[in-house]
This record gives C-alpha cells, structure tokens and sequence, in this order.
C-alpha cells in the first residue's frame, strides 16, 4: 500500500539519494514519491509463503528469488518500484552504479492491497509489460482464495488465468512449478474485504 508524499516533482537521483536514508521505502512515478505504508498480517504470511515456495523451487537453478526488499527498475520510463516477491534467472542485471535495484525480472507477484489494488491490476501491469524479460505476472487476493495469473506468449500477447478453487493449482511452467493454493495460502485467515480506497497515479 502507497500513498503521495510531496506534490513536488523529483528527479530520479534525487529518490535515490533519500530512499538511502529514508526509514520507509518509497516508490517513484513520474517524479512522484508514494510512500509504502506496511502490508497486513495476511499480505504478508502470503508473499512469505509464495517466497519460501520459490525458493525451494529455485534451489537447483540459476535463479534467485526475493521478497519486497529489493527496487526494481523499469528502465525505459524511469520508474522505481517494489514488488512482494520477484524470480531473476541467469545474471541479474543492475542499473547502473547500484547494487540493490534489478532491471531483468522474470517473474512478479504482486498480494493485492485494497488502497492498491485498481493500480496494480492495471496501471502497474501495463508499466510491468515494457520488462522486456518478464514471464510471469502474479496476481494474489488476500481476502479469498483467488489469483490471477498472467503468463507471456510473446510480445504484447499475455494469457490471463484465475484460479479460485482451494483444491487447485498455479502451475508457472518457467518454474516447472505447480503451486497448490493450499501453500499460497496456508495459516491465513480469511478476514472482511474493507471498501477501497483507489490510488491515482
């Protein structure tokens, strides 16, 4: 979850210099800062479990996982932002002069904030789509077993998949993965959906 912190305008060097020192991360649109406010219990037991999945699945791979620590880059329109969890294969790629912000994800998911959501669904997949290494695109409710899965074809051609039965799977084929919901969702407590509040950027 996000919200604006200043109305001014911001360079890029100028976010990164103070996420340097500032006590809560901040992500960068268009010369705008939006501070991270922290995730709930549930947010959080979700991309834990998602992360723990990923890593056992990796551990034999080139491949790394992270949790919501790591920047990420999208280069070509100088935005900054953090996902919940992200999969790199093969040599991660860093903007330059920095080592703590990734340009060649391959996978990301994202556990859907109700102050978030609406962005994350749309506005934040369409800047997601420009990562020319990116897969998979994972979409996670933490009020309900549901997710939406979006996977490359190629070029501008992704395939959307929900899945929403507890007894069903999210298979990442890049991973030869086969995720139960019952991992992505394992000790959560379902808890009362409260109404958005939409974010705008």
């Amino acid at each position: 979850m996000s919200q604006l912190v200043h109305k001014r305008l911001y360079s890029p060097e100028e976010y990164l210099a103070l996420e340097e020192v500032a006590e809560t991360k901040s992500e960068y649109y268009d010369g705008q800062l939006f501070a991270m406010a922290g995730g709930s219990f549930n947010h959080n037991l979700i991309a834990s479990n998602v992360l723990a999945a990923f890593n056992r699945a990796v551990e034999n791979k080139p491949c790394f996982a992270f949790s919501s620590d790591l920047r990420l880059q999208i280069e070509e329109r100088k935005k900054y932002t953090y996902a919940d969890v992200m999969v790199i294969c093969g040599q991660p790629q860093f903007t330059l002069g920095r080592n703590d912000t990734i340009t060649n994800p391959l996978i990301l998911v994202e556990v859907l904030s109700p102050s978030t959501m609406k962005f994350d669904q749309e506005g934040k997949f369409r800047l997601y789509r420009g990562i020319t290494s990116l897969t998979d695109y994972i979409l996670i409710d933490q009020y309900s077993f549901y997710i939406q899965y979006y996977h490359k074809l190629e070029a501008d051609k992704w395939l959307l998949q929900t899945i929403q039965e507890p007894s069903n799977s999210l298979e990442i084929a890049t991973l030869e993965l086969k995720l139960p919901l019952e991992t992505i969702y394992r000790k959560v407590v379902f808890e009362a959906h409260p109404k958005p509040r939409v974010r705008r950027v």
